[in-house]
């Protein structure tokens, strides 16, 4: 025989490994229990008798239960750590008519603002005049609305 046909013997005694032998439990020994059983079986972690010591114990010093909550800043400290940001102001799209000789006003309004090193949109333009006319009194107001013309309201035709 070759050195590899030979079975392998360790020790004095050769012996084979046998599996492990389960057993098999009769019908009878293997019963499922339900829900109801396991927890009317189950041993509870607090008494009512060590629950209502805790409930007094809690109620004589006044303790809340812990707040997940991360705790509050003072007023001081909340001033100091970030600047006070405003309001965003809602804003509105709106659209309008406008003769071509006030419109060619508005170019030029850009033109003289962009030559005193403040370039401007025509929007900033249009707020500047509001303005303007807000701070008017009111005479000054009137004579300033008399000097517009009434347009017919709608887009123009083509």
């Amino acid at each position: 025989m070759t050195a590899l046909s030979k079975p392998l013997t360790i020790g004095a005694t050769s012996s084979t490994v046998k599996p492990k032998e389960t057993k098999i439990l009769p019908k009878a020994a293997t019963k499922t229990l339900s829900a109801k059983t396991v927890q009317a079986r189950a041993k509870p972690l607090v008494t009512a008798e060590v629950a209502s010591k805790l409930s007094a114990a809690k109620s004589t010093l006044n303790v809340s239960a812990p707040s997940s909550a991360k705790p509050s800043k003072t007023a001081a400290d909340s001033n100091a750590t970030k600047p006070l940001k405003p309001k965003k102001v809602k804003l509105v799209r709106d659209s309008f008519t406008i003769p071509k000789p006030e419109y060619l006003v508005l170019d030029n309004l850009k033109l003289r603002a962009a030559g005193l090193k403040h370039p401007v949109k025509k929007g900033e333009l249009l707020r500047a005049g509001i303005k303007a006319l807000a701070a008017m009194t009111d005479a000054h107001l009137l004579t300033a609305l008399q000097a517009v013309p009434v347009l017919k309201t709608g887009r123009p035709s083509k």
